[in-house]
C-alpha cells in the first residue's frame, strides 16, 4: 500500500540538538517542508556515512525551506552521546528524533518488529503534513542527499506548479512536462 499523500499522524519525540535536548510535534512540522530520515541504530556502520552527508547539505535543505529530522529507534540521550563521541555525526545540526516507543517508525511504516530497529527509510513532507516521496533501503545501502534534495525541490516544483511535471533526472531549472493529449506517444 502507498503512503503517498498520507497524512502523518500527531506525535511527540525528544530530540538532540545544537547541545541542548527539545521536543519536537507535528505542530513543529505543519507549515513547512519536512524531511524524516529514519535510519537503524546509533553507533552503527552506514549511518554515521549517511548523517555525514546530510549534515554537510543541511544548509540547501534549509535554504531550500525544509527541516531534517533523522530518526532511529534510539533515546534522545543515546543520540547525544554519539554525537558527542563521533566525528561523522559531530557534524550534525539537525534536529535527531528518539523513537523509543517506535511510533514514528510505525506510522512511517518502517519498523522492524523482531528488532526493534527501523529501515532506512526517507520521507518527505509538504507543509500540510502529507508525505509526497518516500524511499526505504535495505540496511547495507545508504542514501546521497544530494538527490534527496533534488527529489525535495521536485516535489515543490509540483506541488507549485500543478499542471507541470518533472521527467527523470531533473534538476532546478530544466525542463518540465505538461502533460496534455498532445504529448501521448511523444516522449
Amino acid at each position: 500500500m502507498s503512503l503517498i499523500n498520507k497524512e502523518i499522524a500527531d506525535f511527540t519525540a525528544q530530540a538532540y540538538q545544537d547541545g541542548d535536548f527539545k521536543t519536537v510535534t507535528k505542530a513543529d512540522v505543519l507549515g513547512k517542508w519536512s524531511l524524516f530520515f529514519f535510519y537503524p541504530a546509533d553507533f552503527t556502520f552506514v549511518c554515521p556515512t549517511e548523517l555525514e552527508d546530510l549534515a554537510e547539505s543541511y544548509d540547501a535543505f534549509k535554504a531550500a525551506g525544509c527541516e531534517v529530522y533523522s530518526v532511529s529507534t534510539d533515546t534522545h540521550f543515546t543520540h547525544k552521546a554519539w554525537h558527542d563521541e563521533s566525528p561523522a555525526v559531530g557534524k550534525v545540526a539537525f534536529p535527531m528524533l528518539g523513537d523509543p516507543t517506535h511510533a514514528l517508525s510505525r506510522d512511517f511504516d518502517v519498523l522492524i518488529e523482531s528488532d526493534g530497529l527501523a529501515e532506512r527509510g526517507a520521507f518527505i513532507v509538504d507543509p500540510q503534513g502529507r508525505i509526497q516521496v518516500y524511499q526505504v533501503n535495505a540496511g547495507g545501502i545508504g542514501r546521497k542527499a544530494s538527490e534527496l534534495l533534488r527529489l525535495l525541490k521536485a516535489a515543490q516544483f509540483v506541488a507549485e506548479h500543478g499542471d507541470q511535471v518533472c521527467p527523470a533526472k531533473w534538476e532546478p531549472g530544466a525542463e518540465t512536462l505538461t502533460p496534455s493529449l498532445d504529448l501521448v506517444g511523444k516522449l
